[in-house]
């Protein structure tokens, strides 16, 4: 791993004009700082904004960054790590990236300039290509999606699995036009792949006209659900794949007038059990991939050259409410409140 003096050599300047410049002092002339970024580049220099640890064997710190810490699994993947790091004596800095990938490096590299014994990963981008030279001395472990462009361990949860068995739900209960409405995220395309599946299992061609890869917000939902729903074949169930996804359709269709369409989501949200109907959901245990990750963590930690999977996929289960009849369909018939089934896995 190159140090401060190794970038000032090959710049030619003081270890303190390097300084200087990742700290951004403006007292830098623009040639001297043009060849200073060029050795760090050069060299992969990582700064050590915080070179803090603990002595008496313990480590100071790890982080945890995730999209965003109001999104109620992964605020269950941060209980969790900070239930197993708090055993150990170990903080936890927790940074919210946001869901777009520009805001992403700068957030996830402003923690591991703190100089954290390791770091969990919930990424946004496809790109984590920039974090090879961090991973040289600082183990990280990625969480829910696997990393782009970069070699490491990662827990996941079974998307491909979870889309089938919500399309075959919503085959069951006698739809045939059921539309996906998800991101172009991994995780995303995964599922996007399971309801493919399940379509075809079931002899059912998947439909594009029927399907929204994209933005999942309200504003570009109401178009591409308007356009769904006055097809000339107009879907009579959603398969959503997450639960910001779930929460942007159901507020579409509401504001459309529509409560005839059945819908699961990936993902429970807290008020979906309370909806009227309850919104059948895949499930998804953010404290069970919290726990995995900060133990793989720490065995990374503890014993950097041991051989482990590089790659853990979790099962996720159906909670089925009522949310999934079709018009007329008797009560009782299907779903029911509170019934759960494991999803493939």
């Amino acid at each position: 791993m190159a140090t401060m003096r190794d970038v000032a050599h090959r710049a030619g300047v003081s270890a303190k004009t390097v300084s200087r410049v990742v700290n951004n002092d403006r007292y830098v002339s623009a040639d001297v700082r043009e060849r200073v970024e060029r050795a760090i580049n050069e060299l992969q220099y990582v700064p050590n904004s915080l070179a803090v640890t603990f002595r008496a064997g313990r480590d100071a710190a790890i982080g945890i960054a995730v999209p965003g810490v109001a999104d109620p699994f992964f605020a269950s993947i941060i209980g969790a790590v900070e239930h197993e790091a708090s055993r150990r004596g170990v903080a936890v800095m927790v940074a919210s990236v946001g869901w777009e990938p520009s805001h992403e490096k700068r957030s996830i590299e402003a923690v591991l300039k703190r100089q954290v014994a390791g770091m969990i990963i919930c990424p946004v981008g496809d790109d984590m290509s920039y974090l090879q030279p961090w991973q040289a001395r600082t183990p990280l472990v990625f969480a829910d999606r696997e990393p782009g462009r970069l070699t490491a361990d990662a827990v996941v949860q079974d998307d491909v699995g979870g889309g089938q068995e919500a399309t075959q739900h919503l085959i069951g209960h006698g739809h045939r036009n059921i539309a996906f409405i998800g991101d172009d995220s991994w995780p995303g395309l995964r599922r996007l792949q399971g309801w493919r599946q399940a379509l075809d299992d079931a002899a059912l061609p998947p439909r594009d006209d029927l399907a929204h890869v994209g933005e999942v917000d309200v504003a570009a939902l109401t178009p591409a659900l308007q356009r769904m729903l006055h097809a000339p074949d107009p879907p009579t169930a959603v398969f959503s794949a997450n639960a910001r996804c779930s929460i942007a359709v159901l507020t579409v269709l509401r504001s459309l007038g529509r409560t005839d369409v059945g819908l699961v989501g990936f993902g429970d949200f807290p008020t979906a059990a309370v909806l009227t109907p309850a919104v059948t959901v895949i499930h998804q245990d953010g404290d069970a991939m919290g726990r995995f990750a900060v133990e793989r963590l720490f065995a990374r930690m503890d014993q950097p050259g041991r051989r482990l999977r590089r790659r853990t996929v979790l099962p996720v289960s159906l909670v089925a409410r009522t949310s999934c009849a079709l018009p007329g369909e008797p009560a009782g018939h299907g779903d029911s409140a509170g019934e759960s089934r494991s999803a493939v896995s």
